[in-house]
């Protein structure tokens, strides 16, 4: 699709109700591989690969914020000629996901969430995520990010093996698909990007968290995660009331890879449990 005069690449897959899956940082498209066959036939399912991500265009200069990320999935999603849909989102794309939410629910965006769905999403409450991405926000870490690992991509399995929590249950193939967007020049600058408003972008969020109690809500969480902890499920859940809250069992921060059948369950579930006005 062209958007804001770039090109921004995205899957689709199934019938049915339309659900956006966002990825997290460092993620793509690829993330969902299997979570939209098992979608497939319950929703129309769009994986996009968010700007600068991916296989979509590394587009220097714009706004990577939550908000200006939010914005832009928005109006990737009213450029599909949605007008109703269901909400995934995952570590930076829930708190992506949560920023949308916000504008539909404020009624700027002239669009309907019906459900929201949060897999280990990055939010105020996690103290991991408080300290480590603003540090590489800075002239020194992102000096330090630049050296050690985006001019030494043998350190990037290790990297890798650190998001699950048992390492026999990394998938075949897993290392090679999320170094594939590599070959694309600019994907660290783009992360680095990100980073540089996090803790801006962490106030804005928290702010913004009072707005969402209306919304159908799931969050899922690995209990192992090493990125996001799931301690700070629970105070982020109070912001939710009309919410489910799932911990997998022994579980890291891609659970939608790790557990890919009980996460899909668990999922089909909520979105299947009851009709909701389009």
């Amino acid at each position: 699709m062209d958007l804001d005069g770039a090109r921004m690449r995205y899957l689709r897959a199934g019938s049915g109700p339309a659900l956006i899956l966002v990825h997290g940082l460092l993620g793509y498209s690829f993330s969902w591989r299997f979570t939209m066959p098992a979608l497939a036939p319950h929703a129309t399912v769009y994986a996009p690969d968010m700007m600068g991500a991916g296989f979509s265009d590394r587009v220097p200069g714009i706004d990577y914020s939550m908000r200006g990320t939010a914005q832009r999935l928005l109006r990737f999603i009213e450029r599909l000629g949605i007008s109703s849909f269901d909400l995934l989102g995952t570590s930076h794309g829930g708190a992506v996901a949560m920023m949308a939410a916000a504008e539909c629910l404020s009624g700027k965006a002239g669009l309907h969430l019906r459900r929201l769905v949060l897999v280990a999403p990055v939010n105020p409450y996690s103290a991991h995520g408080r300290r480590l991405a603003p540090f590489f926000g800075t002239n020194f870490g992102a000096a330090l990010f630049r050296q050690v690992i985006a001019r030494t991509r043998f350190s990037y399995p290790y990297w890798h093996r650190r998001l699950y929590a048992d390492r026999r249950r990394i998938p075949p193939g897993a290392l090679a698909g999320y170094e594939a967007p590599l070959a694309k020049p600019g994907l660290f600058e783009h992360a680095l990007s990100i980073v540089r408003t996090w803790t801006e972008d962490l106030r804005e969020l928290e702010a913004t968290l009072p707005k969402l109690a209306s919304v159908p809500t799931l969050l899922m969480w690995g209990e192992k995660d090493p990125a996001v902890f799931a301690s700070s499920a629970a105070p982020l859940a109070k912001y939710f009331p009309n919410s489910e809250l799932i911990v997998f069992p022994g579980i890291g921060h891609l659970p939608y890879e790790e557990c890919p059948e009980e996460f899909n369950r668990v999922l089909i579930e909520f979105l299947t449990r009851e009709k909701l006005p389009a």
